[in-house]
């Protein structure tokens, strides 16, 4: 665990990395007086029947955080690799400390002074920490120029310390938390003198705390020059961290502001393109019986559960990095052993003991990380949507190709999944439409108790609010829905009731009306 500290002593590190704020790489030139360190200039980029970005145009100021923002296939992340280096533009200019670059490959950005630190995380889990901060460029020692491993840990251990992290530059990088090994990703770039800093969504995959450390440093960073482009899905962190926003749409600017002179209604609208009343739209469904009723359940992450679920029902698990929700959710559906208590299903005391046996009581789980446990990404949607009952199409060859069509059409239009067609390979989807498709494959499957974890994660704003009323359509139906969200604004909005978890207990329950943010953080870290 990451011992976060006042951030205090990073200004000593990045005075001694920050004389390249003063000059420009290759050309020497000093920044202009408008105090501009990037502008991409009229950016186009095609793919085959697709323009990725068209004339798009962006400005960064020296020690500015510059929010990008956008649904999906907005551009955002052409627009960022183009800057990386990992596209090639096909026109436009791009502009550093005043000075034109051509940036044609990976090599070409970081030369000039550009850093990226991508959601996936871009770590060598085989190697240390020490290692993968200098991947590439090792200090050497002495004519036979081998590797000073006593100099690069003790670089690497004066970059960690000015971090106020306690990190070991021995430590294996696949030992590390995902919050320890994004720290690390930003003291590599911090070694090798960033001028121009990318995050693209830092803080999937952080707790709240973890969050606010990583703040501290980006502040610190912005502090001493260092300009950010931070990109995010989640508004309350554009608000409370940057200080101007960009927003892309169907690869277009829409429109450059200061953070401080607008409201997420505005930027919803600007992203979307239509109005929307509400970012978190709440219906009033009748609550029927207990569908669950869980006694006393114990597994690995956590011990002495209890709580019941009705029909018509959206319950809230709330909860820190560590609370053991995803090991109570896991639990539920069969995927994580469980130890002692009960489960009970419409009155039935069910033994949990795989996943199928929580398919055949009409139990669906989406899960965490969709790509890893919810998808087969190289197969078709049709394929994914139909997988969890495919007995019902025959066996082996003898696949109802006609009747898959069909069932994954019906869903494909009930829930509004956007694809080209029923073969479409599941990888090239959205983020929210490839969470359309893990649904769906429950929904085929007949599940009345739909388990979401973190069901908006890595999504954007108009899909969010598709799958929210997708929850409450289902809820209308008689279906029940268990929602397990690190968002206080999603859970708090769209949560009939809300139990809190921590450290593998429950601590509190609250009724929708009762819960705020102050209460479910306090009861989080009891």
């Amino acid at each position: 665990m990451i011992d976060f500290k006042l951030l205090n002593k990073i200004e000593e590190t990045i005075i001694k990395n920050s004389l390249l704020n003063l000059t420009c790489t290759g050309g020497g030139k000093v920044s202009g007086s408008n105090g501009i360190i990037l502008k991409m200039e009229n950016i186009t980029k095609t793919f085959p029947g697709v323009v990725a970005l068209d004339n798009v145009s962006i400005e960064l100021y020296k020690g500015e955080v510059l929010g990008i923002l956008g649904e999906n296939g907005a551009g955002k992340s052409t627009l960022i690799k183009i800057l990386a280096g990992n596209y090639i533009k096909d026109s436009g200019s791009i502009y550093v400390d005043g000075q034109k670059f051509e940036i044609k490959n990976p090599s070409e950005a970081m030369a000039s002074g550009i850093r990226v630190i991508y959601q996936e995380l871009n770590t060598l889990n085989n190697l240390t920490v020490a290692e993968n901060i200098f991947i590439g460029e090792q200090l050497i020692k002495g004519p036979f120029r081998i590797v000073d491993w006593r100099a690069m840990n003790s670089r690497a251990a004066e970059i960690l310390d000015s971090l106020n992290v306690v990190l070991d530059p021995n430590s294996i990088i696949g030992d590390l938390t995902i919050s320890e090994k994004q720290i690390v990703e930003i003291a590599k770039a911090i070694s090798r003198e960033a001028k121009i800093l990318v995050m693209d969504e830092p803080t999937a995959a952080l707790s709240e705390e973890e969050t606010q450390s990583l703040f501290k440093i980006i502040n610190t960073l912005k502090s001493q020059g260092v300009s950010i482009i931070y990109i995010s899905h989640r508004l309350k962190e554009i608000f409370e961290i940057t200080d101007r926003v960009v927003v892309l749409r169907d690869g277009k600017k829409v429109k450059s502001l200061k953070t401080e002179g607008t409201d997420a209604n505005e930027l919803v609208t600007l992203m979307v393109g239509r109005d929307i009343k509400e970012m978190y739209p709440k219906r009033e469904v009748p609550i029927g019986d207990t569908v669950m009723e869980v006694k006393n359940l114990s597994a690995d992450g956590f011990s002495g559960i209890s709580f019941t679920l009705r029909k018509g029902e959206i319950l809230g698990i709330f909860g820190l990095l560590g609370s053991g929700r995803t090991s109570l959710v896991k639990a539920l559906f069969g995927a994580n052993r469980i130890k002692g208590g009960e489960i009970t299903i419409n009155k039935k005391i069910v033994n949990m003991k795989s996943p199928r046996t929580a398919r055949d009581e009409k139990i669906g789980l989406v899960p965490l990380d969709r790509k890893v446990e919810g998808l087969a990404l190289r197969m078709g949607v049709k394929e994914n949507i139909t997988l969890a009952n495919i007995e019902d199409l025959g066996k082996g060859f003898l696949i109802k190709r006609q009747l898959e069509n069909k069932k994954a059409g019906k869903w494909i239009k009930e829930i509004g999944i956007k694809t080209p067609n029923v073969d479409q390979e599941v990888n090239s989807l959205s983020g929210g439409n490839q969470q359309k498709v893990v649904l769906a494959k429950w929904l085929e499957s007949g599940s009345k108790i739909i388990i979401l974890n973190e069901p908006t994660r890595g999504i954007d704003v108009g899909a969010k609010i598709e799958i929210y009323k997708l929850m409450q359509d289902l809820c209308e139906k008689g279906s029940a829905v268990i929602m397990i969200s690190s968002e206080l604004p999603e859970i708090l909005s769209i949560a009939d009731r809300i139990l809190v978890m921590s450290k593998g207990r429950l601590t509190a329950q609250y009724t929708g009306k009762e819960a705020t943010e102050e209460k479910l953080l306090q009861s989080a870290c009891i």
